[in-house]
This record gives C-alpha cells, structure tokens and sequence, in this order.
C-alpha cells in the first residue's frame, strides 16, 4: 500500500486466477443428480374404444365425448392428429431465444471482458517496473475501472455507467451469498466439500510454519528469505495487512459474486431520441464552425510562424503566451466532443440531405478541432523549451494528445454515421495512452530534459529534479559535480529498503547510483534560487 512493487502484480494475478476459476465454475454444467419425479394421483381410466362410424377406426369415448358423438356433424368430423408441438402449452413452447442464458454476452463480450481483465493486469504491473508513485496511483485508478469492466461486461455507454455502481453493492450482496455457501454440505467442483477443504488448508499452513521456523533457524539466509514473505505481526503492521485483507478481499468478493451472477447490461441503451428540425442544429453549427475557421486561421499564423512570431509580439512573453491560453483550449477540446455528441444524436438522418449535412457540419467541426489540439500541444512545447519539463506538463501533453486521437476515431465515427462502439474505444485509449506514458518512463524523460536544458543554459531546478523518483537517477547522474550529488542526495537519504514483495525495477537500476552518493547535509552550493 505504500509504495510500487512486486507484491501488487502477485495481488492482481492470484485474483484473476481465482475469479477465472469461479466463472470456468459457473459455465460448467451442473452434475447434481436430477430430483425425483412427484407422483401424480390415479386418473379414471378410459372407457373401451368405439369404432368411429365416419371412418370406421376406434377411438377412445368419454361421458362428453359420447354425448358429443350422438349428433351427426361429430359423428362426420375426422380426428385429428396431435403432435408434440400443438400438445404443448405456451409457456412450454421453447424458442430459440429462450434458450440462450438472459445474462450471456456472447462471444464477443467475453472476448472484451478478456481484454479489459489483461489492461487491468497491465496496469498493475506498470508499479513492478516504475518507481513512480505519482504514475502507479494513475494506473491504480484506471485499473479500478478496466477490472470493473472485466467483471460486469458492460459494453453500452449506459451499461458502462450503471457498471460503475456494481461493485460496492455486490460486495454488500456477495456476504449472505458467501455465508451460504461456507455451510453447503454438497461437494464442490472439485468433489471435495467446503470443510474439507478448510481442514486441508489448516494443515497445510501448520506444516509450512513448522518446518519453516526450523528451516529459517538452520540457514541465516533462508531465515532472510523467508522474513521478507512473512507479513508484519507487530500491531501496526497487524493493522496494516488485515485492512488490506478486508479491503482487497471484499472487492474480490464481491467480484466473485458479478462472476457468478452476471448481470445483463447489454440490453440498457437509451430510447431513441427525438429528431430535432434542420434548422435547430444547422445554424447553431454553422455559426460554431465559422467561429473555429476564424481561430484557425490565426493559430495557423503562430504554428507557422515559430517562436519569433511570440518574440515579435508585443508584450507577450513565453509564460503569458503559452500559460494563458493553454487551459482554455484545453475546455474548448471537451466542450467540442459534448457538442458533437448531441449534435450526432439529435440531427435528424431520415433524408440523404441530412446524413450529408451531418458529415460535413460535424466533420468539419471535428478537422477544426484537431488543429485547435495541435495549437495547444505546440504552447505547451514552447512553454517545457523555455522553463522545463515538469510531471504536471507531460500529463496534460499526454491528455491533448489522447483527446486528438478521440477526434480522429469521432471523424470515422460522423462519416460512417454508427458510433456504438466509440464508448469502448473512449477507454481503451485512455488506458493506452497511460500505459505509453508509462512506457515512455516519465521521471527519467522529466530529468533528461531537465538535465540538457541545464548543460546548455546552466539553468536548473534543483528542489524539483530532486524530489523525482528513482526513475529519474539514470539522467541526473549525468550533471556535473557538485550539481549530480545535490540531485541525488535527498533520493539516497529518502531510498527505502526493499522487501521481497516491494521488488521494484526502477529503484533496482538506481541502486547502484545511490550507493555511491555521501549522505550530507545541505550544503551551501546546492541552495540555488527558486528561479533557476
């Protein structure tokens, strides 16, 4: 819980095991024994066979049946035969939709809930090979999110949503149920029943302790081993691992519970909405894209013009420039992908008229969009050139460049005039696009471009680079002395000492580094002004 490691990529692993298990459990069919049949109470017995007077056949007669066949349009009247199918009641007829489970997703959703179960192991795993706490926190959340997907199978935007509310409430649901099955005396999948599977693990957890502790009292170095797996049995690390337990094992609870019952989202889209006049949404648009034309035009001039375009404009410097209108791009790019959204479900696409008005109001909306995107990726260049990159510039360079990527899929989703699967696509690239930035190693490109910007400008934040994690001590090893030990001191002072289960690349490949750097104080040379 403290920091990245090995340990968390154990964790996801052995949880998706163990709910990969539950859900082979749930598809196999059931091999209880079938119930016995209720006997049915004595029926009178039928009356001898009469021959049929139109046909000359016997058939069965009855009180009614007799009084019935007295008159001559009975007596005329073939029988006819019965088959299974007339036999059967509506409600006994079966249809080939009836048969199919109400909670099925199809091969394609399995197959998408096997995607978003990898992301989800992705993404933890991002905490085994960086060392960036910032980073794993990022990649924890959209775990949260794939893994949700994963176990739900929500593929509609509104079964996306409703998804998100799932998980608290099954865990809630998931402890009867698990209460229930704890006192099932039936055997499991396995053929062995629940207590006997307990006793099993008891002894087996006895025996490991009891051969382990005189292993661990025979060898100093399996006894090392075996204390980084062990947990802390002091009363905070007490603490600590059982609200890990109560935490993690309740989502995988209630986990198990959405496995084993799936719920049935794909059926929850929203009504079809009302189409709206053309007239509604035509001038709205048309306005809105003279007025994006119009920005273009003058961004075009700057995109153009380069840097001595900024230089040459009067009183404006790089931090006015780029820093002023960075952010309000930034709203302008969101509030286009809401506009293009109502705009797409309300316009009317009855005529080819207005499916060509739809094309080409929203695609040329979406084009414009795109050069908005790349103006506000190249201010914030020019913003990193003059004053550095820092962790809060790479992640909104990383955001503008995913929202340009949503406007390219937006564009094919208005020319094909179908966007069903836009909601899939929306999160997929928003988790690839984390995972590249992971990738790509933030800290350690934060301090490389730091790092050349100071051997040519001899201009460096210090207190910044510093606080980096140990990503970052590759490239600022790479400064002079007595700059590298002022970098990397406080990373040596703060270096924690790993564990088994905190095995973590990153601080692997600093260690070295950080072994050679003294541990000192502050000393004068390294109190360098803010500005810098």
């Amino acid at each position: 819980m403290v920091r990245p490691g090995l340990g968390w990529l154990v964790a996801v692993l052995a949880g998706t095991a163990a709910l990969a298990v539950a859900a082979v459990v749930r598809a196999r069919p059931s091999t209880a024994p079938p119930a016995p049949a209720t006997p049915t109470p004595p029926t009178t017995p039928p009356t001898p066979a009469t021959p049929s007077i139109a046909t000359g056949q016997a058939t069965p007669t009855t009180a009614a049946g007799q009084a019935a066949a007295t008159t001559p349009a009975a007596q005329a009247t073939p029988t006819t035969p019965t088959t299974p199918a007339a036999q059967a009641t509506p409600a006994d007829r079966v249809t080939p939709a009836a048969t199919a489970r109400p909670d099925a997703t199809g091969a394609s959703g399995r197959a998408a809930q096997v995607v978003w179960a990898t992301a989800t192991v992705a993404l933890v795993g991002v905490g085994t090979l960086r060392a960036a706490g910032w980073l794993f926190a990022l990649c924890l959340l959209a775990a949260v999110v794939t893994g949700t997907l994963a176990v739900t199978g929500g593929r509609s935007p509104l079964g996306m949503l409703l998804a998100a509310t799932l998980p608290p409430a099954a865990t809630v649901r998931a402890l009867p149920w698990a209460v229930r099955g704890l006192r099932d005396t039936r055997p499991a999948g396995s053929g062995i029943a629940v207590g006997r599977v307990l006793t099993s693990v008891a002894i087996s957890a006895g025996l490991l302790m009891l051969f382990g502790l005189l292993f661990s009292s025979a060898d100093a170095v399996f006894a090392d081993l075996v204390s980084g797996l062990l947990p802390d049995i002091s009363v905070p690390g007490t603490i600590g691992w059982t609200f890990r337990l109560l935490l993690i094992g309740g989502g995988l609870l209630g986990a198990a519970y959405l496995v084993s019952r799936p719920p049935n989202l794909d059926d929850l889209r929203p009504g079809p909405a009302r189409p709206a006049h053309r007239l509604e949404w035509t001038l709205p648009l048309v306005l809105l894209d003279a007025l994006f034309a119009a920005f273009v035009l003058v961004q075009l001039t700057v995109l153009f013009g380069g840097s001595g375009h900024v230089l040459r404009t009067a009183g404006l410097t790089y931090a006015q420039y780029a820093r002023g209108g960075f952010w309000q791009l930034l709203a302008v790019t969101g509030l286009t992908l809401l506009v293009i959204a109502v705009a797409a479900r309300r316009a009317p696409k009855a005529t080819r008229t207005d499916r060509l008005l739809v094309r080409t109001l929203l695609g040329a909306l979406t084009a414009l969009s795109l050069v908005i995107v790349a103006s506000a990726l190249y201010r914030m260049q020019v913003y990193a050139d003059a004053y550095g990159a820092t962790r809060l510039r790479l992640v909104v360079a990383t955001v503008e460049l995913w929202l340009g990527l949503l406007f390219v899929l937006v564009g094919v989703a208005v020319v094909r005039l179908r966007a069903t699967w836009l909601p899939r696509l929306v999160i997929g690239t928003a988790v690839l696009a984390l995972l590249g930035l992971a990738l790509v190693n933030p800290d350690r490109l934060i301090a490389d471009r730091n790092v050349d910007r100071y051997l040519q400008t001899g201009r460096l934040d210090v207190d910044y680079v510093s606080g980096l994690s140990a990503d970052a001590v590759p490239a600022l090893a790479r400064l002079p002395e007595p700059m590298r030990i002022c970098a990397l001191s406080r990373l040596a002072v703060e270096r924690p000492r790993d564990g088994i289960w905190a095995t973590n690349l990153g601080r692997e490949r600093a260690r070295p580094e950080l072994d050679r750097i003294p541990v000192i104080g502050p000393a004068s040379h390294c109190l360098v002004p803010r500005d810098w």
